[in-house]
């Protein structure tokens, strides 16, 4: 793992379309909200699914509250076939300012954004 970042450093990938954000949250916290671009691999999926990360350059973890997404992007880094930069965004999901996507057939008013980000505790760590 290659550390942490915040929610700048990461609006500026964003922004330049450099990174590849995984938001290791249920399915259903990550249709309620979450951050633009994003993908959604559950933690409990995500031994299954780390070679979808081959060829990355780099991987940002998110959780609600930047704890999980530190052993998501542990699990990342230590694959074989990863050899991009992995970091987790240390706030979480808490912690982004930034605009959530919602799911097309769903609609939550922004003021309830706070109120996502806070209901959902996310995956404990398998290990």
């Amino acid at each position: 793992m290659d550390g942490e970042i915040d929610a700048d450093e990461l609006r500026s990938k964003l922004d330049e379309e450099t990174v590849r954000v995984v938001d290791i949250r249920s399915p259903g916290a990550f249709e309620r909200g979450h951050i633009p671009e994003s993908e959604n691999v559950p933690f409990p999926s995500l031994v299954d699914e780390v070679e979808r990360f081959e060829g990355d350059d780099e991987v940002v973890t998110v959780c609600p509250k930047g704890k999980s997404s530190v052993q998501a992007a542990r699990l990342i880094a230590s694959y074989e076939g990863f050899d991009g930069d992995v970091v987790s965004f240390a706030p979480g999901l808490n912690g982004w300012d930034g605009p959530l996507e919602r799911a097309e057939d769903e609609e939550t008013p922004a003021d309830t954004a706070a109120a996502d980000r806070d209901s959902d505790e996310g995956p404990a760590a398998p290990f």
